[in-house]
């Protein structure tokens, strides 16, 4: 029998390395014992069970708790991800043709949203820090002034924090949204912690959004796939809600995940869990402090000249090293010290952390840093300044991504629009996306970071050389 991926996943176990990286149960058994219920619960829609897609019984009375926990008018399991989250959030709050104004470092799934409900966007661009090397935040007077302009704009889209921690000031754009009489959807994937603890930054229903979706399977124990959509306000039509939910939402809604939701939340509710967090967010700030004061090593902690960081999600360890790539340090703590982290870019490595981490694997992480550190060689890393060009919108996604397409070379892409995003780490923000106008300028830009060794995610044709774009 020919089984990689369960060989792959043997191996993993073996491994046994420390998870500072998704998802937030850190592959530990732990809360209840899922072992002894794995396949015996996986089951479908039988008498006694409800039903996700129609609750009445069970599944009615755990998302109301769910709702309760978070402060939210109403709350709703989803075992799509927030993927599958984000696209029902869309489809509530616009109907096709709609103009929206979105985050442009947003998640995948949001442009994947437009296409879905073929909205038209306006961009709306996040400061990038060059001290730090990094994308912030969104500038509440920036909101204000394009809502001004653009009266037809139906809804704001915010991601709230970023992969790096980073947010915004919520409340004052949640204020300014609501003045204008628009709808705030805030993907709060990366945050559904900080429901949890006044020591980390508020919560996006907290700040007042009208509907966010959180990752439950990020930063709580939960398994992968799995996320919440919350209503905020009396803003959001739940009559519509249920009905997108129930128009994208598949009709085989897996219990497994909907009791791993429940679990967290329940576990997160519990004094245990709130104890757990708090010892994380301590232990957290400690490592913090111990890895700065390491000869070469940086912790990004904020920056207080720089508005756009109104806040910074200490839960995410974004660590480097002088002379030494983010891409390398991400690596070389796998093979050398069987250490896995988040993420890496050009700059850094992210430590993801959540209520399941222990002290153990905490003083792995800080040794392994600071052996890299005494022991390594410096290498040149040239700087690269993002400076973004920005792209002029001939086509909405939509139009582009169901027109005639081909794949072209990028300097035969000159003048032509773009069928597919073109993403550049760091600092994660689409330099292009569908509907948008391929320049000069945009092809210099890629040929300068493709030769100080960025990766582009986008790219295609045997060379990564190659682009979609409208035929």
């Amino acid at each position: 029998m020919k089984t990689p991926v369960l060989e792959a996943l043997k191996n993993l176990m073996k491994e046994n390395s420390v998870s500072f990286h998704m998802p937030g149960h850190k592959g530990k058994n732990s809360l209840i014992n899922w072992g002894e219920y794995i396949p015996y619960i996986d089951t479908t829609e039988v008498e006694g069970m409800d039903n996700l897609l129609e609750p009445r019984g069970i599944i009615q009375e755990s998302q109301n708790y769910a709702a309760e926990v978070f402060g939210a008018k109403a709350t709703y399991y989803g075992v799509n991800g927030s993927t599958g989250s984000n696209y029902i959030a869309l489809a509530t709050i616009t109907k096709p043709g709609d103009k929206i104004l979105v985050q442009r470092n947003c998640h995948k799934s949001i442009y994947n949203g437009m296409v879905i409900n073929r909205l038209k966007p306006v961009y709306l661009y996040p400061e990038y820090n060059e001290k730090y090397n990094l994308i912030t935040g969104v500038r509440a007077e920036d909101i204000d002034r394009i809502l001004t302009e653009q009266p037809d704009i139906k809804a704001v889209v915010l991601t709230y924090p970023n992969y790096y921690g980073v947010c915004s000031d919520l409340k004052t754009i949640a204020e300014i949204v609501h003045k204008h009489n628009k709808i705030l959807m805030v993907d709060e994937a990366h945050g559904p912690h900080m429901t949890f603890s006044d020591r980390l930054p508020m919560s996006a229903l907290e700040a007042g959004a009208d509907i966010v979706i959180h990752s439950t399977h990020k930063t709580l124990p939960s398994f992968t796939q799995t996320s919440l959509l919350h209503v905020g306000t009396d803003r959001i039509d739940l009559n519509k809600l249920r009905d997108r939910y129930q128009l994208l939402t598949t009709t085989s809604p897996s219990y497994l995940f909907t009791l791993s939701n429940e679990i967290a939340i329940a576990y997160m509710d519990s004094e245990e869990g709130r104890r757990r967090l708090e010892w994380n967010i301590d232990k957290a700030q400690e490592t913090i402090q111990r890895l700065n004061a390491i000869e070469r090593v940086k912790v990004f902690t904020g920056d207080d000249n720089d508005e756009t960081i109104f806040d910074k999600d200490v839960a995410k360890i974004l660590i480097g090293i002088e002379g030494i790539k983010g891409s390398q340090l991400k690596k070389r703590l796998l093979s050398e010290y069987n250490i896995r982290v988040e993420m890496s870019d050009y700059y850094y490595a992210l430590a993801y952390i959540s209520p399941m981490n222990t002290e153990d694997e905490y003083e792995k992480l800080i040794a392994a840093i600071e052996d890299m550190a005494k022991k390594s060689p410096y290498e040149e890393i040239n700087y690269v300044n993002i400076k973004m060009p920005t792209p002029k919108i001939v086509m909405s996604p939509a139009e582009a991504y169901y027109n005639h397409k081909a794949q072209v070379s990028l300097k035969d892409a000159i003048g032509k629009v773009a069928a597919a995003p073109v993403i550049p780490y760091p600092p994660g923000v689409p330099l292009i996306h569908a509907g948008e106008e391929f320049t000069k300028e945009i092809y210099d830009h890629i040929v300068f970071l493709m030769e100080n060794g960025l990766e582009i995610v986008g790219l295609m044709g045997y060379n990564k050389d190659h682009i979609v774009v409208v035929e």
